[in-house]
């Protein structure tokens, strides 16, 4: 592959990249407080590894720019979008802003150095001193908060299950790159290869948009979802459940105590809900579970879970209160596993796409 081609996809990647940042704060499915600083971080680490620093010989306030370490900042936005996610006090306590010595120091350091530079009013090797100081706490400093940051994740109790997960891989992917970003910088210090390099700023890139896909659009879903919950779980309190008559020819133990898990409890929202679970909850076995439930509903027991599912899917769809939140988020949820199931089933059940029911009840 010639630098021509490797020119060309660092680049492109770093106009991506761009878009994503943009995204994150202008469109109102993925603007949050969180991630501003995420799209932030995320900025940050494309101007320093995909398009270098801004240092051009001659211009003394792009030099200046360009001597300035921004590294810094990449470390505490990532913290920072971290703690928001998970809800911790540590945003409130007085010695968080103390994070951002670091790059205030840099800076007061730098308008010394270049002071020296451009007016040689200071003769010293500080300079030398400083360079090498970059480089060991830069890496350092990024990896050391984001694996804090990885380590308050693990222990928080504030979070779904889901979320926690999705964290948890975004924390990883962003090491990944921090990584790069310093075998690239040793690559351009040892080396005179530049394929080598070209190589390492792709590799970043291609982890960007797996934070876009995974790390945000997924995590944004996971987020909707725990909202909807929220909302639901809340005004349950102040709501009468609904009692199912069932017919008394049909009554029986593991009818009524099957209606209940359904209606009150509502355990179809457990994507991970089997057969076995059912029927370990109603103290039978599997097949018998199966007869009595193809006996009152002329169904299978997938039939039978996915019907509470789609009709709870249609009611959050129906409800104005829920038109923000996207098609997946409700799928997910009501009990669905994954977007596709739910689409698959919603349409098997009703004839269209959850998108086109709610299209249609917002026209009617």
């Amino acid at each position: 592959m010639n630098e021509t081609i490797l020119n060309f996809v660092t680049i492109s990647s770093g106009v991506l990249g761009y878009f994503l940042c943009l995204s994150l704060v202008t469109t109102d499915f993925y603007k949050s407080r969180a991630n501003n600083y995420l799209s932030l971080s995320l900025f940050l680490l494309i101007n320093l590894t995909f398009l270098g620093n801004w240092c051009i010989e001659g211009n003394i306030l792009l030099d200046f720019l360009g001597l300035i370490m921004l590294e810094y900042l990449v470390a505490v936005t990532l913290f920072t979008y971290f703690l928001i996610q998970i809800k911790h006090q540590y945003l409130k306590e007085k010695w968080y802003t103390w994070l951002y010595a670091p790059f205030i120091l840099s800076v007061i350091v730098e308008i010394i150095l270049h002071l020296d530079t451009v007016f040689h009013l200071y003769e010293s090797d500080f300079a030398d001193f400083v360079d090498l100081t970059k480089f060991f706490t830069v890496f350092g400093y990024n990896l050391f908060l984001v694996g804090w940051g990885r380590s308050l994740v693990k222990k928080t109790n504030t979070i779904s299950k889901e979320k926690k997960r999705w964290l948890l891989r975004l924390n990883f992917f962003i090491i990944c790159i921090i990584l790069c970003w310093l075998f690239g910088s040793i690559e351009l210090d040892i080396s005179e290869s530049v394929y080598n390099l070209k190589f390492l700023k792709i590799i970043p890139s291609l982890l960007s948009w797996w934070i876009l896909y995974y790390g945000v659009f997924k995590l944004q879903i996971i987020v909707q979802k725990d909202e909807i919950h929220n909302y639901l779980t809340s005004k349950e309190k102040h709501q009468t459940q609904v009692k199912r008559k069932i017919n008394e020819t049909t009554v029986s133990k593991i009818i009524s105590q099957l209606y209940k898990l359904m209606e009150e409890e509502e355990i179809f929202k457990d994507p991970l809900l089997s057969r076995a679970d059912l029927a370990l909850r109603l103290e039978t076995n599997e097949g018998y579970l199966s007869q009595i439930i193809n006996q009152e509903t002329k169904k299978s027991v997938v039939q039978f879970v996915n019907e509470y599912r789609i009709k709870a899917a249609q009611n959050l769809l129906h409800n104005p209160m829920f038109n923000k939140y996207s098609v997946e988020a409700i799928g997910m949820e009501v009990g669905f596993k994954s977007k596709s199931a739910f689409y698959k089933t919603f349409n098997s059940s009703l004839g269209m796409s959850p998108g086109a029911f709610r299209k249609l009840k917002k026209t009617s």
